[in-house]
């Protein structure tokens, strides 16, 4: 898995020799005043000033008039919604022309090669690059009118972006591919969408399309790939009848066949984001220009005053560009002339691009940031190196929710500066999103790391992102305030008990970064976006005091035990998942019984840890997983944690199976974006949850 193989790369803080170099003073005791005393004394000479918050934290939200009980951002302005924050910057294409000229022809794309530094292309060669692909593509019969759809298949890499820019510079589309989707999602998109040119980045890629489309009649007619294809890989493509090149040969078209930039207008179409979805068939996200620049210029509205981006900056591109999220973050990167330096496109070599690129700007995902907490909390193996890591991440929090941001501490220069060295020892600006996070993983992480740390929430169907936390309010357990781009209102889920006359129901989203449908799926539109603009999400939310959203359920994924009692197994399982002994939890329930079951994955990287912890058990990750104690305890440990998240009795499990093996996206219990293939699930594990059902005793 990404955050596994990255983590296991990682440097990070060594507290043996910390405590090592503390113990030499004197005994424990001594050292805990000495400890203390120290800090005491460089805090008061170094004291830092506390960033005034962007606005008043005890309300960052206000209600629209209209009776809807909408609310908007207090960052907003008037009742409009933001559709660009620069002039000069109300298109894709312009937002990367205004990187051209205010990066003064810098950086702006980077690769390298193991073991070597990064090279770069400037902006302006690589604004030349992609006029000489686009009018490629013009020349071999695209238009904005007649096949306008270019497929993108492949992995990061600045040709993924100079192909992306290719197509918004002379008003195509772009439609991302991924190979975790599975050759017949593929198949189905590029009929769907019509596709007739691919760009591929490598030969096993232009194999996957061929299958694709072998079979049947399709509509792919090129393939251009980024690397020289060989003889008998042109010769496969001219049996289908596609023409399978190179894409400097396709560069050279273009340059000898130039055309003028032909750019778009903001409500013209950019991309087509097909998200795997649970169940069914993919489903293609239509994008508008307009769409993508109010969310990029939201976020830039949200974090200008604190963390103003600028040619200086630099991006390191990890997560798939196919998905909106890394695609925001590099619309912004552009906008401001900052770089975007790619990964070699090996995870397990990300730290050392980190170390090499040294970036500004790392977005996350909930999953690696999970390791590489587990990862610094397993290195705390002893009471005085727990209470050590513990005193001087409380220190540190205690500063930031007083406003102070900083990795200059004696904390940070003792404890935490490994952590940070581990990310190239420069980030200034963390997001993470796409999942959820618990509540004392993003404290300490935003502690440790000490620097502007924002989580959002959002899906493709409102570009990526609805809200954010804002800049100053460094408390957990919520996802912020709706972006200046669009308003929020909660609606009623009366089959679930959430009524929005109680600040509680359905997020609903609307505003200029609310995507346009589905492509060829007028019934699924009508679905999503109603009547009046809203799209429902499917997610459930509640507003808080202070007018942040926090995301408590989720309405999709119910269903209703015998007894009539509603279950939403997400909520459940973002409770369990807390606990220490689990990597991965998959809850079960159904109308023909009274009680949840599930299915469990212990966490291999801290079973051992935590078995020696609490059962003092030794022995292999298998040996413990078919230990009887050890399930005992694991079940022990989840109903803890579920009635200290508040869950109800009918929300607790009753039994549980212990498997040994990561629900992926390789054996297909996992969608691209990580998240459960619910039906898949229940129907790999039927047998076990019969099982476990037969043995409740009830």
């Amino acid at each position: 898995m990404l955050s596994q193989r990255f983590l296991q790369k990682l440097k990070l803080p060594d507290l043996d020799d910390v405590s090592q170099y503390i113990r030499t003073v004197s005994t424990p005791v001594l050292v805990s005043v000495g400890a203390v005393a120290v800090a005491t004394t460089y805090y008061v000479a170094t004291r830092p000033k506390a960033l005034p918050p962007v606005c008043d934290l005890r309300m960052q939200s206000v209600e629209l008039p209209g009776g809807e009980l909408a609310r908007r951002s207090v960052l907003q302005s008037g009742d409009g919604h933001l559709t660009h924050i620069y002039d000069d910057a109300i298109t894709v294409y312009e937002s990367f022309l205004r990187g051209v000229r205010v990066s003064n022809d810098g950086p702006c794309l980077g690769c390298r090669k193991p073991m070597k530094p990064y090279e770069w292309m400037s902006y302006r060669q690589v604004q030349k690059r992609t006029e000489n692909l686009g009018s490629a593509f013009l020349h071999i019969g695209h238009s904005k009118t007649a096949a306008p759809y270019i497929g993108i298949f492949s992995q990061n890499r600045p040709e993924w972006t100079i192909s992306e820019l290719a197509c918004y510079t002379y008003s195509l589309v772009s439609v991302p591919l991924y190979d975790t989707l599975g050759t017949e999602a593929i198949g189905y998109i590029i009929d769907k969408a019509s596709i007739s040119t691919v760009v591929c980045d490598v030969t096993e890629k232009v194999e996957l399309v061929l299958d694709c489309v072998m079979d049947s009649q399709h509509s792919v007619t090129t393939i251009v790939l980024m690397e020289p294809p060989g003889a008998a890989l042109v010769e496969r493509g001219r049996t289908a009848g596609i023409d399978i090149i190179s894409l400097q040969e396709m560069e050279a078209i273009g340059e000898n066949n130039y055309q003028l930039p032909m750019p778009p207008h903001p409500n013209d179409m950019a991309v087509i984001c097909f998200t795997s979805g649970t169940t069914g068939d993919p489903k293609g996200a239509m994008l508008t220009h307009g769409n993508i620049v109010s969310n990029c210029s939201a976020f830039i509205k949200l974090t200008e005053l604190t963390c103003h981006l600028g040619p200086s900056d630099v991006h390191i591109s990890y997560l798939p560009l196919a998905h909106m999220f890394e695609r925001i973050v590099q619309g912004v990167m552009l906008m401001h002339g900052s770089s975007i330096g790619f990964f070699q496109g090996d995870i397990r070599q990300l730290s050392d691009d980190l170390k090499t690129l040294r970036p500004t700007v790392f977005p996350v995902v909930p999953r690696l940031l999970n390791r590489m907490y587990d990862t610094i909390f397993g290195q705390a193996n002893t009471s005085f190196k727990r209470w050590l890591l513990g005193f001087a991440y409380r220190t540190k929090k205690a500063e930031m929710l007083r406003g102070i941001v900083r990795r200059d501490s004696i904390w940070d220069r003792l404890i935490f500066r490994k952590v940070q060295a581990s990310l190239g020892g420069r980030v200034r600006l963390m997001l993470t999103g796409a999942a959820p996070v618990s509540s004392t993983v993003l404290n300490f992480l935003r502690a440790a790391m000490g620097c502007q740390f924002y989580e959002g929430y959002g899906q493709t169907e409102c570009t990526a992102g609805c809200t954010m936390t804002v800049p100053g309010d460094w408390t957990a357990g919520h996802v912020g305030v709706p972006l200046p781009c669009n308003s929020i209102k909660l609606v009623d889920v009366p089959e679930m008990n959430y009524r929005a006359a109680d600040g509680e129901g359905e997020v609903c989203v609307k505003g200029a970064n609310v995507f346009l449908g589905y492509l060829g799926d007028p019934e699924k539109t009508a679905e999503t976006i109603d009547a009046d603009g809203w799209l429902h999400t499917g997610d459930i939310g509640k507003w808080l005091p202070n007018g942040t959203l926090k995301i408590v359920d989720r309405k999709k994924h119910i269903f209703k035990l015998s007894q009539g009692e509603y279950i939403a197994p997400e909520k459940i399982e973002n409770v369990y998942t807390r606990s220490d002994a689990v990597v991965q939890v998959f809850v079960h329930g159904d109308s023909l019984q009274a009680f949840l079951v599930a299915v469990v994955v212990p966490d291999p990287d801290f079973l051992s840890g935590w078995t020696q912890r609490t059962l003092s058990l030794q022995g292999s990750y298998q040996q413990l997983c078919g230990r009887a104690e050890v399930k005992a305890a694991i079940l022990e440990d989840l109903l803890r944690l579920g009635k200290a998240g508040g869950l109800k009795s009918f929300e607790q499990v009753k039994a549980i199976y212990i498997h040994t093996k990561l629900f992926s996206i390789e054996n297909g219990l996992l969608t691209p974006t990580m998240k459960a293939k619910r039906n898949e699930i229940r129907q790999y594990f039927k047998t076990q949850i019969d099982e476990l059902y037969a043995g409740i005793d009830m």
